[in-house]
């Protein structure tokens, strides 16, 4: 039980050499007494025989508590202060067709970054109107079809954009409700490259005055929206990073927009009234992490805005949130086959390497941003002494790594059944074919049963766009 782990803090083992059921799985992940792991009352080991290994496992009945749940405690919340709320999940997480109409089912409205989740949402029945359309860089048949099918948003990222919306919409003859996106400097989350209110990134117009008192580019935005008739200013957005697990943060950038929008009435008389608040809510990975509770969250900032409100004698904004990880994350786990076990010395003594049939393909966050993540033998029982190991994929790179450190089972052997805990979000949506590997299929499971919300890609699919 050797070899220090790339932290430095070897994790915990949990008694009896399991965490399930509870944090970081779904709550549909429990145990039988012969060790096989059941998700949504299906064993993973027919999960494995009908679908396949890599596999990514989506709890439906998981997401769809979760989304109901910021739905009804951001509604609850911000009607006891007198304002409306609307709640989109954020696309970029994960999205099919099968998933949208889950999320949109359960009362969220749907934050799309792309034309293809656009599509993708349209494709599953979400009317335009209940859609966001994000991006810093939106190409000109996004933004075309944006207006085509009636978003209910467009979310503008800088000065140049605003005029290409705006000419958009004079070519299509209709008026284009917008969003400005603003930086508030407030910045919070698990990775540099994923906080995202600080000055130094490509998203927003920033709030801060420029030199000899000239106006910050946020307002400078605004103004410019507000001088074209073709454009609708809807509102303000913000969004300060991802994997939060402090609420303040939302708090202090929640003031500073609001504080925006009443200087913008000071000057122009325009009140705007939405503000957009973003999203980044945290959740567990790690057995002992506590994931944001969304009562806590809505009654914390719902506090706050009125306050803000009420300092700046401004009446109350509609409100809009856009929790994605928080909703998809937890419902989701990847089911592995492990194959080479290896021993490998190391100046601390033994580390355990474990290598499973996917890798940084089918989740390159540890390799992108360190991220780490619990794994587990899930198919069967062992009483094992454990041992420090490092799930690591088949990629030809020695950072192909799934679980820096981890305690499993002495006795784990090749033909197991390995699963990673909380990869619901940004796991199938940042997948790649690195070694021309194929992605995963995204099995739904609820109630004692399986179904594909996408399939597994083969080797045909790859070579179908290979011209030769």
């Amino acid at each position: 039980m050797s070899g220090a782990p790339a932290g430095g803090a070897v994790p915990a083992y949990p008694t009896g050499g399991t965490t399930i059921p509870g944090e970081p799985w779904s709550r549909g992940v429990e145990r039988g007494a012969d060790g096989a792991a059941r998700v949504g009352g299906v064993d993973v080991r027919d999960l494995a025989a009908q679908h396949g290994t890599p596999a990514y496992v989506v709890d439906e009945r998981d997401v769809r508590e979760r989304a109901r749940a910021y739905r009804e405690a951001f509604e609850m919340a911000f009607a006891e202060i007198g304002a409306g709320v609307d709640v989109y999940y954020a696309g970029k997480a994960f999205l099919s067709v099968g998933f949208a109409r889950w999320v949109h089912a359960e009362g969220l409205r749907i934050d799309t970054a792309s034309g293809g989740e656009m599509e993708t949402a349209l494709r599953a029945g979400v009317p335009g109107s209940d859609l966001g359309l994000h991006g810093n860089n939106k190409s000109d048949l996004e933004i075309a079809r944006a207006l085509e099918v009636g978003v209910g948003r467009i979310i503008v990222d800088s000065l140049v954009e605003i005029e290409r919306v705006a000419d958009a919409a004079a070519a299509a003859g209709v008026r284009a409700p917008v969003m400005v996106r603003v930086t508030t400097g407030v910045h919070a989350g698990g990775h540099e490259y994923i906080s995202t209110a600080h000055e130094d990134q490509k998203f927003g117009l920033s709030m801060a005055a420029g030199e000899d008192g000239q106006d910050a580019p946020a307002m400078v935005a605004l103004l410019a929206v507000v001088a074209r008739p073709e454009l609708d200013l809807l509102g303000i957005h913000s969004h300060i990073g991802s994997q939060i697990l402090d609420p303040s943060g939302f708090e202090v950038a929640a003031e500073k927009v609001l504080g925006l929008r009443a200087e913008l009435a000071q000057r122009t008389g325009v009140l705007v009234p939405e503000i957009d608040l973003g999203g980044g809510y945290g959740i567990a990975y790690l057995p002992g992490e506590v994931a944001l509770d969304p009562a806590r969250i809505a009654k914390d900032v719902a506090a706050s805005v009125a306050q803000s409100a009420a300092r700046l004698g401004t009446p109350l904004p509609r409100f809009s949130i856009e929790p994605g990880r928080s909703i998809a994350g937890p419902a989701g786990l990847t089911l592995y086959t492990v194959g080479t076990v290896k021993p490998v010395r190391t100046d601390d003594g033994v580390r355990t390497y474990v290598s499973v049939d996917g890798g940084m393909s089918d989740n390159i966050r540890p390799a992108l941003y360190g991220a780490a993540y619990h794994a587990e033998v899930v198919g069967r029982l062992s009483t094992a002494e454990p041992v420090l190991a490092r799930v690591v994929g088949k990629h030809c790179e020695s950072g192909d790594i799934v679980v820096h450190d981890v305690y499993l089972p002495g006795d784990v052997e090749a033909g197991d059944l390995l699963a990673v805990a909380a990869t619901g979000a940004y796991g199938r949506s940042m997948a790649s074919n690195y070694n021309m590997l194929t992605r995963p299929p995204v099995v739904a499971v609820r109630d004692g049963a399986s179904g594909v919300l996408v399939r597994r890609e083969t080797v045909d699919d790859l070579l179908a766009l290979d011209e030769g």
